[in-house]
Order: C-alpha cells, then sequence, then structure tokens
C-alpha cells in the first residue's frame, strides 16, 4: 500500500523537483556571489529558502507546458 495517493504523483514529482534544484542552485549561486565566507551556510539556506518559495509554484505551472513541447517534439 503506497504511503501517499498515486493521483499526487505530479505534484509530488513536481515538489522534489523544484526542492532539489533550488537547494542546489542556490548553493552554487551563493558561492559564485559571495564565495565562501564563514556565514555560507546561513545564506545559502536563506537562499533555498526564497529560491524554493519560487521554484516549486513555478515548476506546477511549467511542467504541463514542457510535457506538451516533449510531447510535440517526440511524436509521443
Amino acid at each position: 500500500m503506497p504511503l501517499i495517493d498515486p493521483r499526487h504523483a505530479s505534484r509530488l514529482l513536481a515538489f522534489f523537483t523544484s526542492l532539489f534544484m533550488s537547494f542546489l542552485m542556490s548553493g552554487v549561486v551563493t558561492a559564485i556571489n559571495v564565495g565562501l565566507p564563514a556565514n555560507f551556510i546561513s545564506l545559502w539556506l536563506h537562499a533555498f529558502v526564497m529560491a524554493f518559495a519560487i521554484a516549486f509554484p513555478t515548476i506546477l505551472l511549467v511542467l504541463p507546458v514542457a510535457k506538451r513541447l516533449v510531447e510535440k517534439l517526440t511524436g509521443t
């Protein structure tokens, strides 16, 4: 028996995709912008929270469009 109803699979995919990408990208961009100061982790986590707050709703809107584009380009 699944922990979460399979009906929510697309939202879970969007959640985890945006979570991982915003975590990694906020760390990279923070390091590029400020280097690795003593308070790097604090700066990174702040940037991550801000990025995730934007990334999750954005991916919910963009994912269906991207899916349609891929279907048209691949003929699937």
